[in-house]
């Protein structure tokens, strides 16, 4: 009977020890949650990880975000697993290198990074260079850009991969990435093995590792020589002829579009094109086509500085 008594005592007081460590446990998992809520995070962000599982980086936060206002315009941050939008690119570096993103990052111009006026931070997008065919997924971190007529903002080093680090702007498409899908392993992206197949832009070389003899009077040989990563891998997807405008507006109704085409001669040639989206026909009044990115700039001022605040740059196939 002692000894019975001796290991129920012993058994109650394992019981206790692992209710105050489980109790403990809780609270500090509380008090991060508090703390994380402070800041306006979401409670994933505790664990570094976004609400879909994909894991954040140092010193970032989750978050769409509510409408603001640039320089006049509202901006409206929302989830878009559809987004699929053309444009013109930039790309941002030494001005911003080592100072905080958006969502709490540390930006790194050599990292594989954008910045997107909307989608939530972080997400991931497949950005095509439209000129040259190269693609590459970016993680976006940031905002912007907020220059009239460019839609997104790589890193330099997206850039350098893209190939228009030279020409500051291209024409590009970009994708959002389903980060729940089988291209991405423990919040990392992975190429298809159709990109695997592809052509890449960017070499890959391998590096061998091996020992060296020791030097006379050295006594220890030296360290091995280090295998060096190789560089991201740039899919060359297949892109067809295309051409620059600026939309003024978009219509369900003809009438409305040849009003406000009637408005822009002054500006050049506007043309309506017809097409359909979500089985809906719409009426698209642009400019164009145009013969550079430049001159699109000029037109777009002009046209927002005119009275039409809503005109954008679009790409569109000859």
């Amino acid at each position: 009977m002692m000894g019975w008594a001796r290991a129920a005592r012993g058994t109650a007081a394992v019981l206790t020890l692992l209710a105050v460590s489980a109790c403990a446990q809780t609270q500090l998992a509380v008090h991060a949650i508090k703390e994380v809520q402070k800041r306006g995070a979401t409670e994933d962000a505790v664990a570094g990880i976004a609400p879909n599982g994909v894991p954040i980086g140092p010193g970032g936060v989750y978050k769409v975000g509510t409408p603001y206002v640039i320089k006049g315009v509202r901006y409206f941050p929302e989830e878009d697993s559809d987004y699929n939008e053309t444009g013109i690119a930039s790309w941002y570096g030494p001005g911003f290198h080592t100072k905080q993103t958006a969502n709490g990052e540390t930006y790194d111009e050599n990292a594989l990074t954008a910045a997107h006026k909307t989608l939530p931070l972080p997400s991931y997008v497949r950005v095509t260079n439209l000129e040259n065919g190269r693609a590459l997924v970016l993680r976006v971190n940031d905002r912007g850009p907020y220059a009239h007529g460019r839609i997104i903002d790589v890193s330099r080093r997206g850039a350098q991969l893209l190939g228009f680090e030279n020409h500051g702007t291209a024409k590009v498409r970009v994708r959002i990435v389903d980060q729940s899908s089988t291209g991405f392993v423990a919040g990392r992206p992975v190429t298809t093995q159709e990109e695997r197949d592809a052509v890449t832009a960017v070499p890959v070389a391998s590096v061998e590792s091996r020992q060296l003899a020791a030097l006379p009077g050295v006594a220890t040989a030296l360290a091995p020589v280090a295998t060096v990563a190789p560089p991201p891998q740039v899919a060359l997807e297949a892109v067809g002829p295309t051409d620059i405008y600026v939309q003024a507006g978009a219509f369900t109704l003809y009438d409305n579009a040849n009003q406000l085409a009637a408005r822009l001669f002054s500006f050049g040639e506007p043309t309506i094109q017809s097409t359909i989206v979500n089985e809906i026909e719409f009426f698209r009044v642009r400019i164009g086509p145009l013969a550079s990115i430049q001159q699109a700039d000029q037109v777009l001022e002009d046209m927002i500085g005119s009275g039409f605040p809503e005109s954008r740059i679009v790409i569109g196939p000859r």
